[in-house]
């Protein structure tokens, strides 16, 4: 086994013959991944102050509001993947679904 370090990605290759890693683990189908975030983000509403709370519910409301407006989509992602990021550990299931939902409707 080797181990060795790739732009911060740590990469363990077990035998030989191994060619690559996947980076990108997104589902395919972006409404897959719209209702994988959703349950991450409310298990997360659960766990925040009512502050963080409001703004998870106002970018929640956004998201289903938008209308096909990719901006306005996309502030209510980063509205959502802020207060994950702010509350730390917690909210690293979070982030990375919304980063799931950012790939998959920018394919």
């Amino acid at each position: 086994m080797s181990t060795n370090n790739y732009y911060g990605d740590s990469v363990e290759q077990h035998g030989d013959g191994n060619i690559g890693m996947i980076k990108n683990s997104s589902p395919a189908d972006p409404q897959v991944a719209f209702r994988e975030m959703i349950a991450a983000v409310q298990i997360l509403r659960g766990q925040v102050n009512p502050a963080d709370r409001a703004v998870i519910d106002e970018s929640l409301n956004e998201l289903t509001a938008s209308d096909g407006d990719e901006g306005r989509f996309r502030r209510a992602l980063a509205g959502i993947a802020g207060v994950a990021t702010m509350v730390g550990g917690v909210g690293v299931p979070v982030v990375e679904a919304v980063q799931r939902v950012a790939a998959a409707f920018t394919q």
